[in-house]
This record gives structure tokens, sequence and C-alpha cells, in this order.
């Protein structure tokens, strides 16, 4: 594994944990922090940031696929953040958008 994947392993690693924190400390906020699309798209991309890291984990040969979709989503979760405060949730998400969207450009084999 070259070091440029193992790093976007951690990144999606890192976002998807900063994303499930974030959760429970918007919940606690209530207000436009706890609304249902702030918690659902901090979900979805705790969720496709575990997805990414496993299909790059494994090597699986569609990675560039998952890392399209994720880098898509944290970078919409990131201008969410954004707009709400959450500063350093955004700066987490748009790393991993960002380390994500260099594989996503790779061509997918068969």
């Amino acid at each position: 594994m070259n070091p440029e994947m193992h790093e976007s392993i951690h990144r999606c690693e890192d976002c998807h944990d900063a994303c499930l924190h974030a959760v429970h400390d918007c919940l606690k906020k209530g207000g436009e922090h706890a609304e249902a699309h702030h918690i659902g798209m901090l979900l979805d991309c705790a969720q496709m940031c575990r997805t990414a890291h496993d299909f790059m984990i494994r090597h699986s040969h569609l990675h560039p696929i998952t890392c399209a979709a994720c880098a898509q989503i944290c970078q919409a979760c990131a201008d969410a953040c954004d707009k709400l405060g959450h500063a350093e949730l955004a700066a987490i998400c748009r790393s991993c958008a960002e380390s994500c969207l260099k594989h996503a450009q790779e061509k997918t084999t068969h």
C-alpha cells in the first residue's frame, strides 16, 4: 500500500469518528444543530467515510468509485458545518474530501 493510500485511509477514519462525535454534540446543543437534515448529513458522511475506508483497506479495484462519493459527501458536510460554525469539523471533512478526490481520479480495473 502506498503512503498516499495509507494517509487517505486514516483521514477517512478520522472523519468518520469526528462526525459521529458531532452527532452527539449537536443533539445536545439543539436548535439548528439538531435538525434532521444536519444530523442526517453527519451520519451520511460518517457512513461514506467508513465505506471508502473499507474499500481502500482491502485494495478493492472499485475504490475510486467509493472515494469519489466520499469526496462529494465530505465536501457537502464541510459546507454544512461551516454554516453552523463547526470550523474544526469542517476542516476534518474537507481534508478527507481532498484526500479521497485523489483516489477518485484513479482508473478502476475489472
